[in-house]
This record gives C-alpha cells, sequence and structure tokens, in this order.
C-alpha cells in the first residue's frame, strides 16, 4: 500500500470517528432518525468543507462520495450498538471526539500543505478541519461548542499542526503519527485535569 491510499483511508477513519461523535450527542439528545443523520454528516464532513471553499479547492465528498458512504456506515453501526446498549457515557463522547481532532488536524494540515500553501496556513487550515464540524454539532445540538469551553481544544490542535508542519520535511509518515498522537493526548489531558488559558479572571457583574 502506497502512502497516498493509508493517507486516504485514514481520512476516512477521521470522517467515521467524527461521525459517531455525532451520532453520540444526537442520542444523548434523544433526537431522531433525521437529526442523527444531520449531527453525524456535518460533524464528519464541516470542517473539511469549510477547508475547501476557503482553499478554494475542490470540496472532497462531491467528487467522492464514498464519504458520505462512511458517514452513513458509522451512524448505522453506532445506532445499531446504542440500541444494544442503550446507554453511552459522556467521557466516552469526549474520548470519541478527541480521537477525531487528532486525525482532522493532521489530515487538514497534510492537504493544505500539498496543495502549496504556507506553513502557517497548513496550522490553520488542520485546526479549522478539526474543530468547525464539532462546532457545527454542538451549535445545532443546542450546547456550548467545546471549542468554546474553558478546556484546551483548539489549542491542542494548534500544537498537534505545529507539530506535523515541523516533522513533515523529514518524514511525512511519522509526521502524521506525532501530530496526531500529540493533539489527542494534549486533549484528553485537557478533559481529564482540566487544562485551559485563562484569559479573564472571576468578576463581579455588580455595579459599584
Amino acid at each position: 500500500m502506497d502512502l497516498a491510499t493509508l493517507f486516504y483511508w485514514i481520512d476516512h477513519l477521521g470522517v467515521a470517528v467524527f461521525a459517531v461523535s455525532g451520532t453520540l450527542l444526537a442520542f444523548r439528545k434523544n433526537m431522531d432518525g433525521f437529526g442523527v443523520i444531520v449531527l453525524a454528516t456535518v460533524t464528519a464532513i464541516g470542517g473539511g468543507t469549510t477547508r475547501d471553499l476557503i482553499l478554494d479547492m475542490p470540496v472532497f465528498w462531491v467528487y467522492d462520495p464514498n464519504y458520505l458512504y462512511t458517514v452513513a456506515l458509522a451512524a448505522l453501526v453506532t445506532i445499531l450498538w446504542l440500541r444494544y446498549k442503550d446507554y453511552i457515557h459522556q467521557k466516552t463522547l469526549l474520548l470519541a471526539d478527541a480521537v477525531g481532532v487528532g486525525f482532522f488536524t493532521v489530515m487538514g494540515a497534510l492537504k493544505a500543505l500539498e496543495a502549496g500553501f504556507s506553513p502557517l496556513i497548513c496550522i490553520i487550515m488542520g485546526t479549522m478541519t478539526a474543530c468547525f464540524g464539532g462546532m457545527l454539532r454542538d451549535v445545532l445540538a443546542r450546547d456550548v461548542p467545546m471549542v468554546l469551553k474553558g478546556e484546551l481544544y483548539a489549542t491542542t490542535c494548534l500544537i498537534g499542526a505545529t507539530v506535523f508542519v515541523f516533522i513533515e520535511p523529514y518524514s511525512q509518515l511519522l509526521a502524521i503519527a506525532v501530530g496526531g498522537v500529540t493533539t489527542i493526548l494534549i486533549r484528553l489531558g485537557a478533559i481529564r485535569w482540566q487544562w485551559s488559558l485563562i484569559v479573564f479572571h472571576e468578576h463581579n457583574d455588580g455595579h459599584r
């Protein structure tokens, strides 16, 4: 298997993981079948679609509908599992989201890099690819987007994409592995130990 084929399947794996994340949130919100499909789809392909539109590139799933089949299959398998299990812990949702963020960060950065964009744009596009689909998911589900909460989220993507960009000239495969794992580990650490970048301290809204 050549690297292009390997990266293609890694990309599909990231889409599947994010589709699972969207389906799990739809389950937690007691949505109907249409709601499940909407949340799974926007979570899985929302970030990549936004990236391609900004970079003025062909939208990936329009020219390769197999990504839509991946979303549908991941959602279906998750639905069947939940019908059997009938329960999902919040930590499972966070774990699925963290893994998806790791995959999408490096694959988004890789696509921008292969299109000839600068390292800075690659880092931004990797972060956008990873974050925007989850943000759409949370907004549609009437949750505060994870990217806006106190725990590190977008920052983990910035760090992971930066690691990828620095290692990529030496080994593309190693850069994907290290960048993805770095993103996942920092995100999991942020969830476990509530890492955050505090800017504003608590204050009293009352008038003096």
